[in-house]
């Protein structure tokens, strides 16, 4: 079974090319991130049309997940328990299915913005219900992971200056001990390094030719159970999709299952 998750930066701008790329990758399940785009805008007939069920998450403009499966997509649910809220809202960030005996949640954890903001405390009580959300599904048998944009680099080798994010977001002790905390939920990182380059980077920012220059960060992870870590058996970033006219500013990371 191929598992992949990929913040798409708005499926309604990127669709051609995400369903090229569901054809191209054989891809059976994907996690996706930051729909941008209210349900009913959602392109499930067009996926539908491709042999894909979906379990969307969404609620207008900005954030929204989705679980995109061609072998079938059960036990959905979406949100966390608890979930916090942000000026009021509890937003579309996490939504979880079975899919062909493999449970995986596809999560786009908040930014944070500045560690003086109010957006970063959220983003911590926001890791806080996801490690408690998950951790039934963490200790069980059945293959789980929870897959997404994480905007957290787990070390400091995962982004390509360190020095220049001092007292930055996405590299705080606080923001990686949240990471520590779904690891000791029974999580591990299941995205060996390195792959086929030194730097599997999965984030490239737009501006100052930030992607040739491979001035990127490893933010989009994988972490999965020992049942799903056992079956993993190869892993890679698709690097391709981060190149050319109209692309995410974030590259698929794709996993090989035995199951």
């Amino acid at each position: 079974m191929r598992v992949a998750t990929w913040n798409i930066n708005s499926i309604t701008v990127r669709l051609d090319r995400l369903l090229a790329w569901l054809e191209s990758s054989g891809t059976d399940v994907l996690c996706l991130q930051e729909l941008k785009c209210p349900p009913e805008a959602f392109p499930a007939e067009a996926l539908r049309e491709r042999g894909y069920e979906a379990a969307v998450h969404a609620a207008g403009r900005w954030n929204g997940v989705a679980v995109l499966s061609r072998v079938g997509l059960e036990r959905e649910s979406t949100g966390l328990d608890d979930a916090p809220a942000y000026e009021g809202v509890v937003e579309p960030r996490a939504v979880t299915a079975t899919c062909g005996g493999v449970r995986v949640c596809s999560v786009y954890v908040p930014n944070g913005r500045d560690v003086d903001h109010a957006h970063y405390a959220y983003k911590l009580r926001w890791l806080e219900a996801l490690r408690a959300t998950v951790a039934a599904d963490a200790a069980g048998s059945v293959p789980f992971a929870v897959l997404g944009d994480f905007n957290v680099a787990p070390a400091d080798e995962d982004v390509w200056d360190i020095a220049l994010f001092e007292g930055a977001t996405h590299v705080t002790a606080s923001e990686r001990a949240a990471l520590a905390a779904l690891r000791d939920a029974g999580l591990s990182d299941v995205v060996p390094r390195p792959l086929k380059y030194d730097r599997p980077y999965t984030y490239w920012d737009y501006r100052q030719l930030c992607f040739p220059k491979n001035k990127g960060m490893r933010i989009d992870l994988v972490y999965g159970n020992r049942p799903f870590a056992e079956a993993v058996k190869d892993a890679y970033v698709d690097r391709e999709q981060r190149k050319g006219k109209g692309a995410s500013d974030h590259a698929p990371v794709v996993i090989d299952l035995d199951v």
